[in-house]
C-alpha cells in the first residue's frame, strides 16, 4: 500500500472514532432542567449531603452509587400516594405507577416528566441512561425499555433515593 493511502485509511479511522465518541456525550433532558437551575438544592455542599442523607442514600444519590437488590422497604410500599425524591421532596412517581419488576428494586413503567432528568451513562460500559431529580440533581436509578404497558419502560430506583408520601 501506498504512504498516502494507509494516511487516508488512519485519517478516516480517527474521524469516525472521533464521532463515535461523541456519541457518548452526555444526553440531557429538557423537563424541569432550566425552571430548577437556580434552586438552592444545586448549593448544597458534599459534606451536607452526607449530612442530611445518612451515608447510604448519599452513595446512592451524590455518587451514582446502587442499593443491594431486595434491600429496600419501599419495595413491599403498595399503599396509594406518591414518591419523591428523598433529597429535595420533588414528587418522582405515582403509586399506581410503581409495578413488581422482580429485580429487587422499586419499578416504575412512568414518571413525572417535568421533575425528572436523564443523561447517557457508560459506567459499566455499556450505554444506559441514568435519570435524576432535576431540582436536586440526585441519582435515582436507570431507565430501561423492558418494563409493561403502557409505556413498556422500567424506571428502576434505588428506594434510598426515594421517600413515599401516603394519599
Amino acid at each position: 500500500m501506498t504512504q498516502s493511502l494507509i494516511l487516508h485509511r488512519r485519517g478516516l479511522l480517527m474521524g469516525a472514532g472521533a464521532f463515535a465518541l461523541s456519541a457518548c456525550s452526555p444526553e440531557t433532558s429538557e423537563a424541569g432542567e432550566g425552571q430548577y437551575a437556580a434552586s438552592p438544592y444545586r448549593r448544597v455542599s458534599d459534606a451536607d449531603w452526607r449530612r442530611r442523607l445518612g451515608d447510604a442514600s448519599w452513595r446512592v444519590m451524590r455518587h451514582e452509587g446502587t442499593e443491594c437488590p431486595y434491600s429496600s422497604p419501599l419495595n413491599d410500599q403498595h399503599a396509594r400516594g406518591i414518591f419523591v425524591c428523598k433529597g429535595c421532596d420533588l414528587p418522582l412517581f405515582r403509586s399506581q405507577w410503581k409495578f413488581d419488576s422482580h429485580t429487587g428494586w422499586p419499578s416504575f413503567y412512568d414518571i413525572i416528566a417535568a421533575n425528572i432528568g436523564k443523561k447517557r451513562d457508560l459506567a459499566i460500559g455499556i450505554p444506559r441512561t441514568e435519570y435524576h431529580c432535576v431540582r436536586c440533581l440526585g441519582h435515582q436509578g436507570h431507565v430501561f425499555d423492558d418494563g409493561p404497558r403502557p409505556t413498556g419502560l422500567r424506571y428502576c430506583n434505588n428506594g434510598v433515593a426515594l421517600k413515599f408520601v401516603s394519599a
